[in-house]
């Protein structure tokens, strides 16, 4: 069965148990669904019709109504680059620099410094909205770059839009990716966040963020929809981590709710091929503040969205819903867990909705795509298109 549109929506981090290799990353253990569930009594009977707690377990439910099952990770890492490459099926032995505990290196902020010409502040792992509130006000008044990170493998730089124009603050950002290049500081991401407000109680980030990510070292399925004359839209931050490549639109959206508004938009639209959409609040307000009621509250959100979206797929239209890591709120430390992800498929015209074998990569998502569209197969993953029937 083919199809004219694939929605595929990835909840940033929500990861259903430990990996084959958890043990390599110190994360045997971790569950980060099945941890919150323990922790707080979830009420998602839209999710759970389609057989996403089934996926903790791989229990097996004959009354779901949509396939389910888990894929396994295989590139290095328990990033947000490596789980998106490996979904999109680009294999990537890098296992980005994150420096989390300690902070940036001196040599590197003097680096900054020298670059920009601009005095560095922060060097912490913090969250966005902490940060901003702590040393906004200094930042305005003296011109510097707040510089951070927020777990994982990223740099993010936020500065006052007043003080430090946007198309500035970008032009920082680029030479400051240049720098982390090298391979002693080689970061997946440099996060431009621009900031207005007067005051810290009124400070926020603006929807003019800008990620600036290492290319892709190969092509991924996005590639070959876009050459092939498909539609690729990205919703969220999925252009940027893929340095703009193989879209053809690009959505931002500032939250899930601003996410998930943007995708109901474009269901409405006439287009073949792709929409992929990031998730991001699991991730950054929840998993890494290790905030498990947040977390939860907020896929209840997520399922109270569930049946809108479903109403609005076409007969031809099929839904995939994955993750790209885990990030257990019931966890040690505040980092990405090293985790299976769920994967759910669900269309209107699929008659025989059952759990479907492990995965044994994210890739096997992409390739199903590739297959499903008729376009290059990606360097890794199986399609599982022939057994949804």
């Amino acid at each position: 069965m083919k199809f004219k549109r694939i929605f595929l929506l990835i909840l940033d981090s929500l990861g259903v148990g430990e990996s084959l290799d958890a043990n390599n990353y110190d994360d045997n253990g971790a569950n980060t669904l099945a941890h919150i569930k323990d922790n707080y009594d979830l009420f998602i009977p839209n999710l759970k019709k389609l057989g996403f707690l089934n996926t903790i377990n791989m229990d097996e439910n004959k009354d779901v109504e949509a396939y389910y099952t888990i894929a396994r990770p295989n590139n290095p890492g328990k990033d947000t680059l490596n789980g998106h490459y490996e979904i999109m099926g680009v294999k990537n032995d890098i296992q980005f620099k994150s420096f989390t505990e300690k902070g940036f290196p001196r040599e590197l902020l003097d680096e900054i410094e020298f670059t920009t010409g601009r005095r560095v502040i922060g060097n912490k792992n913090c969250s966005g909205i902490d940060i901003i509130k702590e040393l906004g006000e200094r930042q305005m008044q003296y011109g510097f770059l707040i510089i951070y990170t927020s777990n994982g493998s990223n740099l993010q730089i936020a500065a006052h839009e007043n003080v430090i124009p946007v198309a500035k603050l970008y032009e920082f950002a680029e030479k400051i990716r240049k720098i982390t290049l090298r391979e002693e500081w080689k970061i997946g991401r440099v996060i431009a966040k621009p900031f207005t407000g007067t005051k810290p109680s009124n400070f926020k980030f603006t929807t003019e963020r800008k990620d600036f990510a290492v290319k892709p070292p190969t092509m991924s399925v996005m590639n070959f929809l876009k050459e092939s004359g498909y539609s690729v839209i990205s919703i969220g931050k999925i252009a940027d981590i893929f340095d703009q490549e193989g879209i053809t639109k690009n959505i931002k959206a500032r939250n899930n709710n601003e996410a998930i508004t943007k995708l109901n938009d474009i269901m409405t639209k006439n287009f073949t091929g792709l929409c992929a959409v990031n998730l991001n609040d699991f991730d950054s307000e929840f998993g890494h503040k290790r905030d498990v009621e947040g977390y939860a509250k907020a896929i209840e959100e997520l399922d109270v969205e569930i049946p809108l979206i479903l109403n609005k797929l076409e007969t031809d239209d099929l839904l995939i819903i994955t993750a790209d890591h885990g990030c257990d709120p019931t966890f040690k430390g505040f980092d990405h867990t090293r985790e299976n992800v769920p994967v759910i498929i669900y269309g209107r015209n699929l008659k025989e909705p059952k759990r479907l074998e492990i995965l044994e990569s994210m890739a096997d998502i992409g390739a199903t795509i590739s297959e499903n569209f008729d376009v290059n197969k990606p360097f890794i993953g199986n399609s599982f298109l022939s057994k949804l029937k």
